[in-house]
């Protein structure tokens, strides 16, 4: 491990049996214990799913993580990106040695703090200063260490009043707030911290989110940060890695990481329209297919609040004698409860089109829509005198927007309300 890796985990491994605690039989149980004391692998190791939840099971064993490996460098925040059941909490809960791997090493120089769960480490029978004093102490901490930092972990937490009631009476947010105020003014080397932020309110979390960078920045600490956020592990972290069904499927950068993780899913809504029979219009043009592409060129059907967006709308011509020029294309925008947001249209922004092959593309600088479900209605019709309406499809693509920090305030924004957005469409590329 070099001088300035931190933390190390090679081949990290965590095997669960499905029902019943152990191998089931006596016979299994003294091989195991057999091969264990004459210092073997354990024979049942290699026996065992993919951790799939979706789909039924064949085997009494399961691999909750299988093969994963990676560094974290003193000073740099380690997001750690997946579905639920993707294996987050299991991994931060083997850094922070609250259940032991059953494969591979784990490599570590200082000391880690974590914050996993709700009041985790806390006695409900403590008082909350109390409590201080006993997770320092866990931390390997001396009394005049705490001594020094306990009036700035009340003075965050925001606990005063409470400080020395016991904890068991604390709301989960109170118990969030003096739990990570702990974990983050006890100066550990490591700090771990779960989706537990999410229970905290909204200054909270832009407190805590705005604590965490000072100690990567400032204090050049390392932390690990598990958040379906993705626009805190986006602005918050140096590095990312995926994580789906217990496998390490990507490790890069925060922005490569985030975007490799809602690209996903990206094939979900590349239906033949083709098919759809509740269509409008004269037909002479078919729109075939929708896509959202993001400023990658990649196709999303999930966004950040404020980035760039691109709609493409495929289509097939069985008139090719249409006017092009004459061609109108529109894309109007609509939440989940059926409200118009915006909507776009080709003449009103002075476009004409001259030879289109395939597609036409509508290009939005920045997405200026709020964290939410969304879906599209796609229209292309003629102006020339009279409008008349050639293809019409209602609801064709659905897709979400999450909450960002669009201001660079440090302050994700509301999931209320819409802002109006710049928009241009474009003739396709060919």
């Amino acid at each position: 491990m070099s001088s300035n890796t931190i933390l190390k985990v090679e081949n990290i491994g965590k095997q669960y049996r499905l029902g019943l605690v152990g191998t089931g039989t006596i016979s299994h149980d003294l091989n195991r214990f057999w091969n264990k004391i004459r210092g073997k692998e354990d024979p049942y190791l290699q026996v065992g799913e993919v951790n799939d939840r979706s789909e039924k099971s064949d085997s009494d064993y399961v691999w909750a993580l299988r093969n994963i490996s990676f560094e974290v460098k003193k000073g740099e925040v380690l997001g750690i990106i997946g579905k639920n059941g993707a294996g987050k909490s299991t991994l931060l809960k083997i850094l922070s040695r609250v259940t032991s791997p059953t494969t591979g090493l784990i490599k570590t120089k200082g000391r880690i703090a974590s914050l996993l769960e709700v009041g985790t480490g806390f006695h409900p029978e403590m008082t909350g200063r109390e409590n201080i004093y006993l997770n320092g102490a866990i931390l390997g901490m001396s009394k005049s260490e705490i001594n020094k930092k306990i009036d700035e972990i009340i003075d965050f937490s925001g606990c005063l009043k409470y400080i020395d009631t016991p904890v068991k009476r604390y709301s989960s947010g109170m118990r969030v707030r003096l739990a990570f105020a702990v974990a983050a003014f006890l100066e550990p080397d490591i700090l771990v911290v779960d989706e537990v932020l999410a229970v905290g309110d909204a200054e909270f979390q832009k407190k805590a989110i705005g604590k965490m960078q000072d100690i990567s920045n400032s204090d050049g600490r390392t932390v690990l940060f598990v958040s379906h956020n993705m626009a805190a592990v986006k602005n918050l972290c140096t590095k990312g890695i995926v994580l789906e069904n217990g496998k390490s499927i990507f490790e890069g950068s925060a922005e490569e990481s985030v975007y490799y993780y809602l690209n996903r899913q990206s094939k979900l809504n590349t239906q033949n329209l083709l098919k759809r029979t509740d269509r409008k219009g004269t037909g002479e043009i078919r729109f075939t297919k929708v896509e959202l592409l993001n400023f990658n060129n990649n196709s999303v059907v999930e966004l950040l609040s404020g980035e760039y967006a691109r709609f493409r709308l495929h289509m097939f011509f069985f008139e090719r004698e249409i006017n092009h020029n004459d061609l109108v294309f529109g894309l109007v925008i609509y939440d989940q409860n059926e409200n118009k947001i915006a909507d776009y249209y080709s003449d009103e922004m002075g476009i004409k089109f001259t030879n289109i092959k395939s597609y036409v593309d509508l290009e939005i600088p920045k997405l200026m829509l709020r964290g939410g479900e969304y879906y599209i209605t796609i229209v292309v019709q003629t102006a020339f005198r009279v409008v008349q309406q050639i293809d019409v499809i209602h609801r064709v693509f659905n897709f979400k927007v999450f909450s960002g920090d669009h201001w660079k305030a440090g302050k994700v924004n509301r999931a209320t309300n819409v802002a109006l957005m710049e928009g241009k469409f474009k003739n396709d590329y060919s």
